[in-house]
């Protein structure tokens, strides 16, 4: 490695190290950055309606998309708005993952609120970005701003650039 590259991967290599070792590291999820006014299609194996709670739950391979992002799980309980008529929050568990762009998360389970762009996920998240892949026990995801927070345990993984 030419001498001028190393100062940079130290800096790179120390900067990772104490993000590894956070209590809660903030993250641009830029590649995870949705349109949460576009329409929301859900398509599953089964649905049950209950009209007493005003709830759905969609299961068997559930997929949720909304634009570019992709929500899969193993079922997702809808929950309707005060009119009935919209969607508030959607609530999702058994090997959640979603899909925007460049970046990825998985976890147990996750919740998305609709109008704000909001998803928290927990339960063993892993969040990938190219190569680069960032471990918690919770993720706070705003797909409006794509921006974000992982927190409890934190590690990271990258692989350095070379050239």
């Amino acid at each position: 490695m030419p001498n001028r590259f190393i100062p940079v991967f130290v800096a790179l290599a120390l900067s990772f190290a104490g993000m590894a070792s956070a209590q809660g590291t903030n993250v641009s999820f830029g590649g995870l950055k949705a349109d949460t006014s576009l329409p929301v299609e859900v398509t599953a194996e089964n649905l049950s309606v209950n009209q007493a709670d005003g709830t759905a739950v969609f299961s068997g391979d559930v997929l949720v998309k909304q634009g570019e992002m992709r929500l899969q799980a193993a079922e997702i309980r809808v929950q309707y708005d005060a009119t009935g008529k919209g969607i508030d929050k959607l609530f999702a568990t058994g090997g959640v993952l979603i899909v925007n762009a460049t970046d990825a998360a998985e976890a147990a389970e996750a919740i998305y609120t609709i109008a704000s762009g909001e998803v928290l996920m927990s339960g063993g998240v892993l969040m990938t970005q190219g190569q680069t892949a960032i471990k918690g026990d919770r993720l706070s995801i705003n797909l409006k701003s794509g921006t974000g927070r992982i927190e409890g345990g934190v590690t990271t993984t990258f692989m350095p650039g070379g050239n």
